[in-house]
């Protein structure tokens, strides 16, 4: 099994939620030696510095700085999302029912619903504590089974075969977390929190909290050839680790002239509109700051930057699905296994356009590899990304591109061993110049 599949495996299983996706990449990040820099702090940046700033706990944006100032040399940024659709826990969440005792959960994102029930869930997030002076943030991660959202057995619901099943998210999808008089919710937090972190917690130390449901099956390589992943949150930890292994991996070659990014994004699955998703100034900021903190900054330095600048938006991809392959163009059919996939879409849902595709197809040429296209069906909507809200945010070349997979916004979905590394090969080509 290629190295590059089970670090991509590792990286989805020690990230539940954006938070620790955030986590585990500062931390792949200062092994590299990156240096965190803050956002309350005056920027003062050299050729080859390497830095990167974390906001709110769920986004980051990394860069080295090229050998000449950012407004000379432009950046070449790749941008990814750290969020995926799941069931979110309410801020007042206990719930008696029956004799059962339940948490509810609200769907976050376009979640698959039903891929949901009967899985093995455990809880995971962020913490807010009560300080001696201000609150603070801790991660927690239960990290073992305790929910489950059970099925109605089919004794009581004959017509579901022929009708479907039909969930409604307020009455349908409360797991089940004990029985009888257990804990409330944050006394099972507070608990699990002293456990993990050894720390005196106590129940009303815990002001607020952002925890949510993940299924606690591992990440694993199928298929009669190994030519499968089945994990959760492919879409889009897979990009996040693909542009990051790539940062990390170009800083080894010699230093280019323009300044190398990666910029990793919370709440693309509900929108971007936060302040820390592709909507906000994040990485028009840093951008701006990097400019500004090469020896002094230049004359009107971002515009002359952005004009040098090309980003590649990297959200996975819709590969053909073989039981439903009408709901495909069919001229544009993307196979897992067969490499990256250039989106486009006529009403820029998609931010790709003759330039930025063929820039990426030119990225691909010299590695021997051939990229697939993606267009939807002329009678059927179309998904979107990071893509056109950064470019229309910041004014830049963009191109939408993804590794194929099934089972998108599923509990659990399905891409390609193969598909990997070239994704990984042409974002560090492109990143070195």
């Amino acid at each position: 099994m290629p190295d590059l599949v089970v670090d991509l495996l590792s990286f989805i299983d020690r990230s539940p939620t954006p938070y620790h996706a955030v986590a585990e990449s500062v931390s792949r990040l200062q092994a590299a030696d990156f240096h965190a820099i803050q956002e309350e702090e005056v920027w003062d940046l050299a050729p080859g510095d390497r830095r990167y700033m974390v906001r709110h706990e769920g986004s980051l944006v990394a860069f080295q700085i090229g050998d000449t100032s950012p407004a000379e040399g432009g950046f070449r940024i790749i941008g990814a999302h750290t969020d995926s659709p799941n069931l979110r826990i309410k801020p007042k969440p206990d719930v008696d029912a029956n004799g059962y005792r339940q948490l509810g959960v609200e769907p976050y994102g376009g979640a698959l619903l039903h891929t949901w029930l009967d899985r093995d869930l455990s809880l995971a997030g962020r913490v807010t504590l009560r300080g001696e002076s201000v609150p603070h943030l801790v991660l927690i991660d239960f990290a073992r089974p305790i929910l489950r959202i059970p099925n109605l057995a089919i004794h009581l619901q004959r017509e579901l075969n022929k009708e479907g099943l039909k969930l409604n998210a307020q009455q349908h999808l409360a797991p089940i977390i004990g029985l009888g008089e257990s804990a409330s919710f944050r006394d099972l937090l507070a608990s699990e929190l002293r456990a993990q972190n050894q720390i005196d917690v106590d129940p009303n130390d815990v002001l607020a909290f952002d925890v949510m449901t993940y299924d606690v099956q591992p990440s694993v390589v199928s298929g009669v050839r190994g030519e499968f992943i089945h994990a959760p949150r492919l879409d889009n930890l897979a990009s996040c680790h693909a542009g990051l292994t790539a940062l990390i991996a170009a800083c080894s070659a010699p230093l280019p002239q323009h300044t190398r990014v990666v910029v990793l994004y919370d709440h693309e699955e509900v929108g971007s509109r936060s302040a820390q998703g592709a909507a906000s100034p994040l990485l028009a900021g840093a951008l701006e700051r990097s400019v500004c903190g090469f020896k002094g900054g230049e004359p009107q330095g971002l515009e002359r930057a952005i004009s040098r600048s090309t980003l590649i938006s990297a959200d996975m991809a819709h590969a053909v699905h073989p039981n439903y392959a009408d709901r495909h163009e069919p001229e544009h059919l993307p196979v897992i296994g067969k490499g990256p996939v250039i989106k486009s879409n006529a009403n820029q849902a998609y931010a790709s356009d003759a330039q930025t595709a063929g820039f990426f197809a030119g990225l691909c040429d010299p590695l021997g590899i051939e990229p697939q296209y993606f267009v939807s069906r002329s009678d059927l909507g179309c998904g979107s990304t990071i893509g056109p809200i950064t470019a229309a945010r910041i004014g830049i070349r963009t191109v939408d591109v993804g590794n194929p997979m099934l089972s998108m916004h599923s509990c659990r979905e399905m891409a390609g061993t193969a598909d990997v590394a070239p994704m990984i090969e042409v974002l560090r080509s492109f990143l070195e110049g």
